[in-house]
């Protein structure tokens, strides 16, 4: 039952054992400034006279004891209950140590790692594939940050620091409690904690984050189909050039739509082998990657659990054969699933738009789905209507 404990808590069995000191860890110690210290006393000086005189108390009662000899009274201010009065006034004093200010620092992007993938038949991958593209991004943000200008933690009532120029990864680290590094340059924290069976968090505060994270994931796609998953690069074989005339013009349309609307909804529709599927894959690349956005390719059952992660300022989805999907609801099929009803709230940007928040007008996401499908009949009548989908175009040239 102990080892049972142990695991689940493991700060407990390193509280007695673990040693920051042999692991490359340094106290950190309040050094005295004064600037600081006469700002204080400009600002309260009653408050700072009242501290003074307080830690005097102090001091005198543990060196004016007549029951003890002038040897035991001067070791008795080595007590702790001393050394920790005069810490406690030295700490009041002195500038406080580094450390996020949450007021300021309030954007922040989190994940555990390593993620653990849990795919069963009650359980589709699209929680674990969105969980893996967080970590990953966090990493990636880690990555292009580098080595930090400070490590520090608090730990067993004492304050460490990792000398930076000895800093090599996150993984390379000890650290039983939670440590902090922080880049002035980028104006952004990291917190580190430690979690059981050797699993870290990592938790990214800054003022914006959003330019690192639409930098380190710029060109990616995520592919679920089944239970298969995948992160990686958006690829197309067939260039936008290579199509017949009348759909790059449709293009062009699409194009301009995506510098002017936040949402955007496209159905390309035709039989099998006319290049729908190829249109999308190369509008993606050539489109929307170079203005940033993520390409999430998914099967029916993951766009039905499919939400948009908030961190991500541009997204493209991507769903193939949406007349198996969003069927006509007059249907019998139909009925038996919310499927349609579900594909209706993510396409519907009029309510998306019909309510606003002023505090955050210019961090609304931008939204971009492309639809294939072989025929527009099976489809529920109000996935075309305005402010659905936006563009509509057949395609009946043989793609080869």
């Amino acid at each position: 039952m102990d080892n049972d404990y142990e695991d689940y808590y493991p700060g407990y069995r390193q509280a007695n054992s673990y040693n920051l000191l042999q692991s490359g860890w340094k106290p950190l110690y309040r050094h005295f400034d004064a600037e600081y210290f006469w700002q204080l006393a400009m600002r309260d000086p009653w408050a700072l006279a009242e501290k003074f005189l307080d830690v005097c108390s102090d001091v005198a009662n543990a060196v004016g004891r007549r029951e003890y000899s002038p040897l035991a009274n001067f070791l008795n201010l080595f007590s702790e209950n001393t050394r920790y009065e005069i810490e406690e006034f030295w700490n009041s004093i002195t500038p406080p140590l580094p450390g996020p200010d949450y007021t300021v620092f309030q954007d922040q992007l989190s994940t555990e790692t390593p993620i653990r993938q849990q795919v069963s038949r009650d359980q589709i991958p699209i929680d674990y594939v969105l969980r893996r593209l967080q970590e990953m991004t966090v990493l990636r943000v880690l990555a292009h940050l580098g080595r930090p200008a400070q490590i520090v933690q608090f730990y067993m009532e004492r304050y460490f620091y990792y000398p930076v120029e000895r800093f090599s990864s996150w993984e390379e680290i000890s650290s039983p409690g939670t440590t902090y590094a922080f880049w002035p340059e980028h104006q952004i924290w990291l917190q580190v904690q430690t979690a059981y069976h050797n699993r870290r968090r990592y938790t990214l505060l800054g003022v914006d984050l959003r330019p690192l994270i639409r930098k380190v994931t710029y060109n990616l796609a995520v592919m679920v189909s089944g239970y298969q998953s995948r992160i990686g690069q958006v690829y197309s074989p067939y260039p936008i050039s290579s199509f017949p005339a009348e759909i790059q013009a449709f293009t062009d349309q699409v194009q301009q739509q995506i510098l002017q609307q936040e949402r955007l909804a496209v159905l390309v529709h035709g039989l099998p082998g006319t290049g729908k599927t190829a249109w999308t894959q190369a509008v993606a690349h050539e489109l929307l990657v170079p203005l940033g956005y993520v390409v999430f390719i998914l099967d029916h059952e993951a766009v039905q659990e499919f939400i948009a992660p908030p961190y991500l300022e541009r997204v493209c989805l991507i769903i193939n054969e949406a007349d198996n999907l969003a069927q006509d609801r007059a249907s019998e099929v139909a009925q038996q699933s919310t499927k349609t009803e579900r594909v209706l709230s993510l396409l519907d940007g009029t309510l998306h738009q019909s309510v606003l928040d002023p505090d955050y007008l210019d961090c609304r996401q931008r939204l971009v789905v492309l639809m294939t499908c072989n025929t527009t009949e099976r489809l529920d009548p109000a996935v075309l209507r305005k402010g659905r989908v936006d563009l509509i175009q057949e395609f009946t040239h043989r793609f080869v």
